[in-house]
């Protein structure tokens, strides 16, 4: 069969996911469903796929989703104990002591805490304690949403500890042979003589912090402006570009020590010291009101009378009735200062406990005779850590019994509306992923998908491997399972048009680090955190756009980069960013100019 025919095919469960989830605006439940026999039609009639392996592949696919919503009950779960322990109260004035403003706090809790739980945990688990707590703090559920998927990108390549390098391009690239001789030959040689494989990953991790630290550099910006634009009370970009002030200095506060430590320590702690340093200065400088808005240009949403229908999500925050002493803040963040804690210890290799809380593991071996298998981690995954700090929280805060156990019917009944959109989303992904080596010998759909649009491209394929990238994350949910599918080839396209390969691997993993911005089973799971179910499409419209950006810019960067020493610094990719940020500087004033 044609090449880029073949590649169509590939391509149509996406295909259908836009055209209906997107452009329709169906809810997830019903979008999904149709995306899942779309890939199952083609795996069995194009790719001629067993029906065991489709099975094996479902199942897997429920696995995971069945840990995903694990994770949503957690996280609604702490967010609804705070709220009937008085917490959320509490929390909520304290970030209104530091600023009133709701742009300078959904920079402090999403870019900088949620950068930190991403470099703590991955998994999504972002979206699973920063949107909840805007939500908490009294941002309408949808902005919440938007504004916890933007975030999803900087951070990310080196979230879960590096896990997207160090287990995504790692497994990707590891034991092949023209990978190895490309290191060797670029001089990662150990004192022994042979191949120092562990310099070789820090070295693509320092061009994905590169990159990331550029691209990075306009995120808090993009995201208050998306903010302002699309639930402002004026529907104004003008209301989230006038904190550009504190919006770069909050993001140079991150990326700077996030570029330092992936250079200079690894791929490990790049989004975790980077934000905590982070958060630190900036929260300092707030307090001490650096670069804050005037007290008579302070910015909030309207009144929720005025707020659009599809905004607000199932669950409406109250302020819990306490009884006796009250709490104090300290008292009110103990909750989240335990998740991060709890989130880092068990995740660092050097501490006994994550040997611990992966030792628990239940594994259905191959299923369906294939090679396929599913496990459950369930002490390793965040939602074990939400229960019990939410278990916590309930003796801490002294709570009543009958208000805690409201916590619980109303966390188990939103986490039950997510189901459905999950229960199809995932076994989807997976059966798009497993589809290769069978009877009509093509290779996996999301490869033969690339290499369909290899072929159009050519040596411009720069421009376009972080897409490939995002791509891979959009389908998998993940950038590590998106470096780990992708990898491997994009390595090849480097070398086949004759550039750095390792700079084409770095695109790769900053484009699936973008991806996560308009992942659909990410964006159903952070919705379902705030009872926003059905509105997938319309959080995907309102963050494409930071996508594209994140994708664009690396791309033009990153071909700048591989073509300098034959095209000269002068050339497509060179021109194509700097039109990007001419362009944007200008769409800035001109909107300032307006108003």
């Amino acid at each position: 069969m044609n090449e880029l025919v073949l590649a169509f095919l590939a391509f149509l469960p996406i295909l259908v996911v836009a055209v209906f989830l997107v452009g329709l605006r169906w809810p997830a439940s019903r979008a999904m469903p149709l995306s899942y026999a779309t890939a199952v039609a083609i795996a069995l009639i194009v790719w001629k796929v067993p029906l065991p392996q489709v099975a094996a592949a479902s199942v897997k696919g429920l696995v995971v989703a069945v840990t995903l919503l694990y994770i949503i009950f957690g996280a609604i779960l702490l967010l609804n104990t705070l709220q009937e322990s008085g917490g959320l109260r509490v929390i909520r004035e304290g970030f209104i002591s530091v600023s009133p403003d709701r742009r300078i706090q959904v920079i402090i809790i999403a870019w900088l805490f949620g950068s930190f739980i991403e470099g703590s945990a991955g998994f999504g688990t972002p979206a699973a304690v920063a949107v909840p707590l805007l939500v908490g703090l009294g941002f309408p559920a949808m902005a919440a949403v938007v504004a916890g998927m933007i975030i999803q990108s900087t951070p990310v390549s080196f979230g879960a500890l590096g896990t997207p390098i160090l287990v995504g391009v790692n497994t990707g690239l590891a034991g092949d042979a023209t990978v190895e001789a490309f290191a060797l030959g670029a001089g990662f040689v150990s004192s022994s003589g042979d191949l120092d494989w562990a310099s070789f990953l820090v070295s693509i991790g320092g061009k994905v912090a590169t990159l990331h630290a550029i691209a990075g550099l306009l995120i808090p910006l993009i995201m208050v402006s998306l903010l302002t634009r699309f639930f402002g009370p004026r529907r104004s970009l003008v209301d989230g570009l006038r904190v550009w002030p504190f919006a770069l200095f909050a993001s140079i506060s991150m990326v700077l020590p996030y570029w330092l430590v992936a250079r200079f320590l690894g791929p490990e702690f790049p989004s975790l010291f980077g934000s905590l340093i982070g958060l630190a200065i900036v929260v300092t400088g707030a307090r001490l009101g650096w670069f804050l808005p005037a007290k008579d240009q302070v910015w909030d949403f309207a009144g929720r009378n005025e707020w659009d229908a599809d905004w607000s999500g199932s669950i409406e925050i109250k302020d819990g009735v306490r009884e006796g002493r009250a709490l104090g803040l300290v008292a009110a963040w103990i909750p989240y200062l335990l998740v991060a804690s709890l989130l880092v210890l068990t995740r660092l290799k050097m501490l006994p406990f994550l040997g611990w809380v992966k030792a628990w593991k239940v594994d259905s071996g191959a299923l369906f005779g294939t090679e396929i298998s599913a496990t459950f981690e369930p002490l390793y995954l965040p939602g074990t850590i939400f229960l019990v700090v939410s278990l916590a929280t309930f003796f801490l805060h002294r709570m009543a019994s009958e208000a805690y156990l409201v916590a619980w019917k109303t966390s188990i009944r939103t986490m039950l509306k997510a189901s459905v959109a999950l229960v199809f989303t995932v076994p989807m992904v997976q059966v798009f992923l497993n589809s290769g080596g069978d009877a009509a010998l093509y290779e996996k759909m999301p490869n033969v998908l690339a290499q369909g649009v290899s072929s159009l491209v050519g040596s411009a394929w720069p421009l376009v491997a972080p897409l490939i990238g995002g791509f891979g994350a959009f389908v998998a949910g993940s950038n590590t399972v998106s470096n780990m599918t992708f990898s491997l080839f994009q390595f090849g396209v480097g070398q086949r048009i004759g550039v750095d390969p390792s700079w084409v691997v770095a695109l790769q993993a900053v484009g699936g680090a973008a991806g996560n911005i308009i992942c659909v089973h990410n964006v159903v799971a952070a919705s379902a955190v705030v009872g926003l179910v059905g509105k997938e499409g319309a959080v995907i419209r309102k963050t494409f756009p930071a996508f594209l950006y994140y994708a664009l810019l690396p791309g033009s960067l990153g071909y700048a980069i591989v073509w300098y020493s034959s095209k000269g610094l002068v050339n497509l990719g060179s021109c194509l960013a700097l039109t990007i940020w001419v362009g944007l500087f200008a769409l800035a004033m001109r909107q300032l100019r307006q108003r």
